[in-house]
């Protein structure tokens, strides 16, 4: 990993002294659609297949597009409003989808009465607006102190596209160049189904598999990562895939462990070391990515106490009016205020059943695992953040305490579930704030205006957000094969399994201290806790791309020249995923998806040969022409 940069000359794309319009009701309008047609999307795609899709680079394409070529306003600070409201609706509507569906799997149990459309709302807009609140006495530590440090790819991809609008840009050939060739991989992969979207191998003699995702954005992701912290993820893969995962099959034998109900070597024989992976690793990445939130979030203390004694001391001045325009926050007074607010809403409402303690919780975790999240997006991107991981840990923690204060049952269970619904939407838009934010300090904009707009964002899809749940439950019923709700599903496991004293704390223990051992070494926790966690075919197609990044930089340095496009190519190529990955949602909420699946599929060939491609496209941008984006020429 680089260096800190501790270089304060970095300016950005639009210097302090000068301002553009930002907040305006163009940009709130268009935000507030988006957030709430991504948020839709984004809810259904997850319930359906267990994972979301990033909307911070098609917010930021769309605003691009809506702004400057249809309405003709040459802001770019206010195209960057309006991919700030709308990136909003599609990481609530992530963190809802992982615990809400829970209270209708109960209610179709007969365990507790129908959901409240009332109760969902109000859990949706607190835990939203603290997840914003929370990223703001974090801002200077995170975005600011730690450039160069944390790359955050996607807010980084993000500034780009923005750039790639104005009329100067010469990047725009390589950006819009990327953006297409990942939209039509996107297509082939999942919309006309005639590549796979995975290559897999499997290795018999060692009861495991390799595999990778045949994914642009992946590609992208490892190039503007780099090579150290790619190979981190990979490391965490091979000590999941190669070690772990052989371990337990070879060990396992005709063994029955929870949470499993069949002997272990009939679940490799069912479905190979994915199933084991579903069932067993990801117990043991959750440990580890836990552990490694806390090692990280302890080393990041200094950082954090500096930034918060800062704002302290601002509040003694001129508030938010004073110090340059790219350095203004919200009054931390008015943060503080209504964080409060917000716990005593929790605690009084009878709507929401949230004890006290559960609003400790919420304080203290929200912030904890919001900080992490943050930080995590910081190495991989909002797309590859374990949020559903530090949830478990959220969910584990929550029941193991209401338990020991004797608050069990189904109160119990309804109250940890609502304090771990909250958390984990805090963890969800605490991340898409700092990835925004990172956008902001690259572009120029003023931070207190992209905090209110991302609460209004908030706002908008938290209202939303209840009764598209309530109207896809009618329809399907979560837990059905049409709305499998996998992480929901998950959640409810562990926090029964809690209640009933049947959870499986070893496996979540070794995680544990497999962090210890890597925190020993002196290495980075939570790549490689994230590259263990996460399916290993996501680390080897990232991995690609740091490979790509290894291999051009070495040539540059021995030409004497820094590489100008590759960052360009790839944060397009993110952002063109990105919007073939919404449309292909939209599709599939309006029934249509199928009907354009191809009855041709070229196999793992395929699959290898558009790897190839990609790679090679990457290859070829990234030698570019030495032109540096506008954003790398103020680092």
């Amino acid at each position: 990993m680089e260096k800190q940069n501790k270089d304060s000359s970095f300016k950005p794309y639009i210097p302090p002294e000068k301002t553009q319009p930002e907040l305006t009701v163009a940009s709130i309008v268009i935000g507030v659609v988006l957030s709430v047609v991504f948020g839709a999307a984004n809810a259904y795609l997850g319930l359906r297949v267990g994972m979301t899709v990033s909307a911070s680079i098609p917010a930021a394409v769309i605003s691009m597009v809506v702004m400057r070529v249809i309405l003709r306003r040459n802001s770019i600070l206010e195209s960057n409003l309006v991919q700030t409201i709308g990136s909003a609706g599609e990481s609530l509507a992530g963190g809802a989808i992982f615990t809400m569906p829970v209270f209708f799997l109960w209610w179709a149990e007969g365990q507790t009465e129908a959901p409240n459309l009332l109760t969902l709302s109000i859990l949706a807009i607190c835990g939203g607006v603290l997840g914003v609140l929370f990223m703001i006495p974090l801002r200077n530590a995170l975005i600011v102190k730690e450039h160069g440090v944390l790359p955050y790819p996607e807010g980084t991809a993000c500034a780009e596209v923005l750039l790639a609008g104005e009329a100067r840009n010469s990047g725009g050939k390589s950006i819009f160049a990327g953006m297409g060739i990942a939209a039509a991989c996107k297509f082939l992969t999942d919309g006309l189904a005639v590549i796979p979207n995975t290559i897999a191998a499997e290795i018999r003699a060692l009861k495991t598999e390799v595999a990778a995702e045949v994914y642009p954005a992946l590609i992208g992701v490892g190039y503007i990562c780099g090579p150290k912290i790619s190979s981190y993820m990979l490391a965490g893969g091979v000590l999941g895939w190669f070690v772990l995962i052989p371990a337990i099959v070879t060990f396992g034998g005709d063994t029955i462990l929870y949470p499993a109900t069949t002997p272990i070597s009939e679940l490799y024989e069912n479905g190979g070391a994915t199933l084991i992976w579903s069932t067993y690793l990801r117990y043991i990445g959750a440990g580890m990515v836990a552990a490694g939130g806390l090692f990280s979030l302890v080393k990041s203390l200094p950082s954090i106490f500096k930034a918060f004694a800062g704002s302290v001391r601002g509040m003694k001045s001129a508030g938010p009016a004073s110090g340059l325009r790219t350095e203004r926050d919200l009054d931390l007074r008015l943060v503080l205020g209504v964080i409060l607010v917000i716990l005593v809403v929790l605690v009084v409402l009878p709507q929401v059943p949230i004890s006290i303690p559960g609003a400790l919780m919420i304080l203290f975790f929200g912030f904890f695992f919001g900080a992490v999240s943050a930080r995590i997006v910081g190495i991989v991107g909002s797309s590859n953040t374990p949020v559903s991981g530090m949830t478990i840990a959220v969910m584990l923690l929550t029941t193991l305490i209401l338990k020991a204060i004797g608050v069990s049952g189904t109160v119990g269970m309804v109250s940890a579930l609502s304090v771990g619904a909250v958390v984990c939407i805090v963890m969800a838009i605490a991340g898409d704030t700092s990835q925004d934010l990172k956008t902001g300090f690259l572009l120029g904009a003023t931070p207190r205006k992209q905090q209110i707009g991302e609460i209004v964002g908030v706002l908008a899809a938290a209202v939303a957000i209840g009764g598209i749940m309530i109207l896809l439950n009618s329809a399907w019923g979560f837990g059905s094969a049409e709305l499998a709700a996998p992480q929901a599903t998950l959640m409810k496991m562990l926090i029964e399994g809690v209640m009933s004293g049947n959870l499986p704390w070893s496996m979540i223990l070794i995680g544990a201290f497999l962090a210890v051992v890597v925190e020993m070494l002196g290495i980075p926790v939570l790549p490689v806790a994230i590259g263990l966690y996460l399916p290993v075919e996501l680390s080897v197609t990232i991995m690609i791309g740091g490979v790509i990044r290894w291999i051009l930089d070495r040539k540059m340095r021995k030409q004497g020249r820094k590489e100008g496009s590759g960052i360009l190519f790839c944060s397009g190529m993110i952002a063109g995923e990105g919007l073939v990955g919404i449309l292909l949602a939209v599709l599939a909420v309006a029934g249509v998806s199928d009907k354009i699946v191809l009855p041709v599929n070229l196999g793992w060939i395929g699959g290898i040969a558009l790897l190839a491609v990609i790679a090679a496209a990457t290859f070829w941008f990234g030698r570019g022409d030495g032109k540096e984006s506008p954003i790398a020429k103020k680092d």
